[in-house]
C-alpha cells in the first residue's frame, strides 16, 4: 500500500494490494485528468492513456477547440459550464446567477489517516492524498480526498469544497467522478420495493444516462447506493467487477453515462434533485464518503473487498467482533394486541429454548392500539405494561433474558400530544396539507430543538430500566419539504441537514450508552446503507421474513454488506407477507446468514417447531462466527437458476468453512446435483461433516473420507436430490490436522 508522487510528471499513483489508481494533471495550468483503475500495475508514467497528444489536444495547443476537448477528456472531478456537456460532478452559481466553473491544479499533501468524522471510516493504518484544485474566477477551491488502507483493496474517496472571496451556491456536489473506456461493460444496480428490497439487476451498458437514485430523503427501499461496473464474462469467480458505494443515508445518485466516443464516466454523490447549499466566504462543505472498489477475481472478490473495508473500518459498534444476542421480537407475534402478562409468556417460552432477549416492538407508548396515532408520545402506556416498563424488563431480567426496545424516533402522528403541542416540528410546506404516509408525517430533524427533545424523550426510557437494545425505525419518505427554521435561499438544504440531524442524534444515543446494541430499520430494508453502518453493526434486512423470499433479498444485500450486519429472523409460517409454508429447519439455515433471531409467538407454535429452537440455538452458537467474519463465497444463485441456493462462508486462515445449501424446488427422476465449492486452500486436506438438527450433532457427510481443497474446488461435491421443496443443507468443511 503506498502513495507515490511525480512531482515534475504531475503524476499521483495509489497502490492498494491489489489495484492501481492513477490520476495526471493535463495541460497547464492543468486539469485532473483519470488515467487509470484496475489491476495493480508497476508503472506510474501512463499518462498516453490520457490521449492528450491525440486530436482535439489540450487547450494550450489548439484552443480554438477547446470545447471539443472539454468534452471528450477524462476528467477526475468534471464541473459544470465550461464546455464539458456530459454529467458533472460539480455545479455553482454564483450570487449573480453565473453557474460556470473551472478547476486548475494547485498543489498536493499526503497526511496519516486515523479517522474522519462520522459517518466514514476510520482505521490506524492509512494514507490520505489530498489534491487541490482551484477556479481563478470565483476563489472556489476543491480538494480531493483520496484515502486507502494497508489491509484493503478498497480506495475511499470524497471532496471537501471551500468558498473563500464569495457567498455561492452548490447546485451538485458529488463525492466521486471518474472516466475510463467503455469495454463493453454491463451495470448491476440493487432495486426493488418494500418487502423486496435490494434485487440484483444486471443490464449491458448503452449511450446516455444510467443509473439510480433516491429522492425520497433515504436511500429507498426502491434503489440502493451501489452501482457495479462488470465486464461482459464477469461471474462469481472471474472477471473484472467495479464497485461503488456511498457511505450516506439520504438522497443519492449513482450512474453512468456513456458518451459519444464510447467512454463511461461513473459518478456517485448526494441526489442534485431538491439539493443546494449556500457556502458564505470561510465555509466549506464536505461530501459524503464513496467507497470505489476494483476486483480482477469477479463478483466474489468485490464483495469480499467491500466486507472486509466495512468490517475493519467502517462499523464501530462495540458489538461488532462479539456475537448478538439470539432475540425474539414480538412483532409477528401480537403486533398491537399484548400486554405485559403476554410478553412475560413469550419470554418466558423462550428462555426455556435458549433464546438470549425479548425485544418489544411497535405499540407500548402513548395511546397507541393501532398504527394511527402516538407517534411522538414516547412514555409507557400503563394499561398495557401494568406496573411500569421497570416492572416488566426486571421481569423478563429475571427470567434469564435481556431486554429490547421498539422506536420510531423520526416520526410524528397527527394525533398525538406532541404534534397538538408543536405542528411546527413536521415537515411540511406552509398552508399546504402536508401528505401522509401511513398516517405520520416526518419531525424535522434538521432542527436542534426538536433533536433535543427526541433525545430526551429516549433516553429517559432507558434511563428508566435496563434496555439493552434499540431496534430504530423509520417508516416512510419525506414530502413536502420545507423547515420553519431555515431561510427561503437555504430550504433545499433541508434533505441533508435532515440526515446529518439524523446521524448527530444516533451518534449522540450510543455515545450516551455505549453498551447499547442498535439495530436500525426502515420498513424493512429502506436505509441500508453504509452511512447507518457507523452507528449500528446490524440493520433489519427486510420486513419480508420468508426463507425463500429472502434468499434473492440477502443474496442482493451480501454483494455489498458483511452477513453479520443482516437483520435476519425465524418467521411464523404460513408467513405473514407471501403466506408460503418452509420448514422451521430451512427457515434456520436462513435466518443463520445474517444476525439470527426470532419473530413468532413462542407459545403458539408447533411443538415440532418449539422443540427445534434449541438445536438451532447451538447451530447458531456453533457457527457464527465463521457467518460474521469469514470470507463470503456464492456457489449458487436461486434468482438465476429458480431451482436451488449455495453460498459459504471461509475462516481467514482456510481452516474451516459452513455451507449452505437450499434446494428451492424438489426433482424427480434426477441424480445428485454436482457443486464446486470455493475459497479453500488447495493443498490443504478437508473433511466435510453435516449438521444434523435432530441429533444436534455434526455427522459425516457422505462417505467418511478426506478430500484435497483442489478437488473439491475443481471437481467438487455431490448434492443429494431432497424429497420436497424449500429443504437446507448445513456442511461443516474442517482441515485435517
Amino acid at each position: 500500500m503506498s502513495v507515490s508522487v511525480n512531482e515534475k510528471e504531475r503524476i499521483f499513483k495509489l497502490d492498494t494490494p491489489n489495484t492501481s489508481y492513477i490520476i495526471a494533471i493535463m495541460d497547464d495550468p492543468g486539469y485532473a485528468g483519470h488515467v487509470y483503475y484496475g489491476k495493480h500495475i508497476s508503472d506510474e508514467d501512463v499518462n498516453y492513456l490520457l490521449r492528450t497528444g491525440e486530436s482535439p489536444f489540450v487547450p494550450s495547443g489548439n484552443k480554438r477547440d477547446k470545447i471539443s476537448f472539454m468534452d471528450c477528456a477524462p476528467f477526475e472531478y468534471p464541473v459544470h459550464g465550461c464546455g464539458d456537456f456530459r454529467e458533472a460532478a460539480l455545479k455553482i452559481r454564483t450570487e449573480d446567477g453565473y453557474c460556470t466553473s473551472e478547476l486548475y491544479y494547485s498543489g498536493y499533501s499526503i497526511s496519516g489517516f486515523t479517522d474522519a468524522p462520522v459517518p466514514g471510516v476510520f482505521g490506524d493504518n492509512g494514507t490520505v492524498l489530498t489534491i487541490e484544485l482551484k477556479d481563478k474566477i470565483t476563489g472556489l477551491t476543491v480538494e480531493l480526498k483520496y484515502i486507502i488502507f494497508e489491509d484493503s483493496d478498497a480506495i475511499v474517496r470524497y471532496s471537501v469544497i471551500h468558498s473563500f472571496t464569495q457567498t455561492l451556491y452548490l447546485e451538485r456536489a458529488l463525492s466521486a467522478s471518474f472516466d475510463m473506456d467503455n469495454e463493453d461493460y454491463e451495470l448491476i444496480t440493487l432495486n426493488g420495493t418494500w418487502a423486496r428490497e435490494r434485487y440484483i439487476d444486471r443490464k449491458p451498458i448503452a449511450h446516455g444516462f444510467q443509473g439510480v437514485y433516491s429522492g425520497r430523503g433515504e436511500t429507498s427501499h426502491q434503489h440502493h447506493p451501489f452501482m457495479g461496473i462488470v465486464s461482459k464474462d464477469c461471474s462469481q469467480s472471474r472477471g473484472e467487477a467495479y464497485g461503488i458505494n456511498l457511505i450516506y443515508s439520504g438522497n443519492f445518485i449513482a450512474s453512468v453515462y456513456e458518451g459519444q466516443f464510447d467512454n463511461l464516466r461513473i459518478l456517485t454523490g448526494i441526489n442534485p434533485e431538491d439539493f443546494e447549499w449556500k457556502l458564505e466566504p470561510g465555509e466549506s462543505f464536505a461530501t459524503p464518503q464513496a467507497v470505489l472498489v476494483y476486483s480482477s477475481e469477479g463478483l466474489g472478490g468485490m464483495s469480499r473487498s467491500f466486507h472486509d473495508l466495512y468490517r475493519e473500518h467502517l462499523i464501530r459498534s462495540p458489538w461488532k467482533d462479539k456475537a448478538r444476542p439470539i432475540l425474539i421480537n414480538n412483532w409477528e407475534a401480537t403486533y398491537f394486541d399484548f400486554n405485559e402478562e403476554k410478553l412475560l409468556a413469550i419470554a418466558g417460552e423462550a428462555a426455556k429454548s435458549g433464546i438470549e432477549m425479548l425485544v418489544m416492538d411497535d405499540g407500548w407508548f402513548g395511546n397507541r392500539y393501532d398504527d394511527n396515532r402516538a407517534l411522538g408520545d414516547w412514555t409507557v402506556n400503563e394499561e398495557k405494561i401494568k406496573g411500569g416498563l421497570k416492572k416488566l424488563v426486571d421481569g423478563v431480567n429475571a427470567l434469564g433474558l435481556k431486554f429490547g426496545i421498539w422506536f420510531e424516533p423520526e416520526m410524528i402522528s397527527p394525533d398525538s400530544e406532541l404534534y397538538r403541542a408543536h405542528p411546527d416540528w413536521a415537515i411540511a410546506v406552509p398552508g399546504r396539507e402536508a401528505a401522509l404516509a401511513r398516517n405520520q408525517y416526518v419531525l424535522d430533524m434538521s432542527r436542534s430543538d426538536v433533536r433535543d427533545h427526541v433525545f430526551k424523550s429516549l433516553s429517559d426510557i432507558l434511563d428508566s430500566a435496563n434496555i439493552e437494545y434499540v431496534k430504530w425505525d423509520m417508516n416512510r419518505p419525506l414530502a413536502d419539504l420545507a423547515s420553519l427554521k431555515l431561510p427561503a435561499d437555504r430550504q433545499k438544504e433541508l434533505s441533508h441537514r435532515y440526515v446529518l440531524g439524523v446521524y448527530e442524534l444516533q451518534d449522540r444515543l450510543i455515545r450516551r450508552y455505549p453498551g447499547l446494541l442498535l439495530e436500525n430499520c426502515s420498513g424493512g430494508g429502506a436505509r441500508f446503507d453504509p452511512g447507518m453502518l457507523c452507528f449500528s453493526p446490524q440493520i433489519w434486512c427486510s420486513d419480508d421474513t420468508d426463507a425463500i423470499e429472502r434468499l434473492k433479498i440477502q443474496e442482493g444485500t451480501a454483494l455489498v454488506y458483511p452477513l453479520s450486519t443482516m437483520g435476519a429472523h425465524v418467521s411464523d409460517c404460513p408467513n405473514h407477507t407471501v403466506g408460503r409454508i418452509t420448514p422451521f429447519e430451512t427457515r434456520g439455515y436462513v435466518a443463520l446468514a445474517g444476525t439470527f433471531g426470532y419473530e413468532l409467538d413462542i407459545t403458539r407454535i408447533p411443538e415440532a417447531d418449539r422443540a427445534m429452537i434449541p438445536a438451532q440455538v447451538k447451530m447458531y452458537h456453533m457457527y457464527h462466527e465463521l457467518v460474521a467474519a469469514g470470507d463470503y463465497y456464492r456457489l449458487a444463485s436461486y434468482s438465476e437458476n429458480r431451482e436451488y441456493d449455495s453460498w459459504m462462508c471461509i475462516k481467514k486462515d482456510k481452516s474451516e468453512a459452513l455451507l449452505t445449501y437450499i434446494q428451492v424446488l424438489g426433482r424427480a427422476c434426477v441424480h445428485s446435483r454436482r457443486l464446486k465449492l470455493q475459497g479453500l486452500d488447495p493443498g490443504k486436506i478437508y473433511r466435510i461433516y453435516r449438521f444434523d438438527m435432530e441429533s444436534v450433532s455434526e455427522l459425516p457427510y457422505g462417505e467418511d473420507k478426506a478430500y484435497h481443497g483442489d478437488s473439491l474446488m475443481n471437481a467438487g461435491i455431490n448434492m443429494i436430490n431432497l424429497w420436497g421443496d424449500h429443504k437446507g443443507v448445513l456442511l461443516h468443511i474442517t482441515e485435517l490436522s
